[in-house]
């Protein structure tokens, strides 16, 4: 999908973000091969583990609907400071395990600047499925 239609289209879903316990409202849009997209937020709950992440909520998402790492192509992220974000370490170990090394993740900040990362590159050395070997 074209850039400016990822950011557009993470601007509208990140409001419906359920973050009144830390005030970080975060979207996610994972785009699979077949170009469908599955959209996440983060829902908080006053249990801040019993939430969940933007980036998780969309694989899930996706996963629930049929789809499998190799049909992930790129996650975009979106959060309403001027920082760029990274996937917490939760996302990344959960990205790591169901995705492929070369998966990109596209993290925009709210004025539309954007850095692209690889997921190999955010998840050096990291504990795997092969870790069980």
């Amino acid at each position: 999908m074209e850039e400016n239609k990822v950011f557009r289209r993470l601007n509208q879903i990140i409001e419906n973000s359920r973050s009144k316990y830390y005030h970080y409202p975060v979207a996610a849009i994972l785009e699979c091969s077949d170009g469908k997209m599955y959209p996440g937020v983060n829902i908080e709950t006053s249990s801040p583990q019993a939430g969940i992440c933007a980036e998780r909520c969309a694989i899930f998402y996706a996963m629930a609907n049929g789809y499998k790492k190799e049909q992930f192509q790129r996650i975009s992220i979106l959060n309403k400071t001027e920082n760029i974000i990274t996937p917490c370490f939760i996302c990344r170990q959960a990205l790591n395990d169901y995705c492929n090394p070369d998966l990109e993740i596209v993290s925009y900040n709210i004025l539309g600047e954007s850095k692209t990362y690889l997921l190999k590159d955010l998840c050096q050395d990291a504990f795997g499925e092969d870790s069980f070997q």
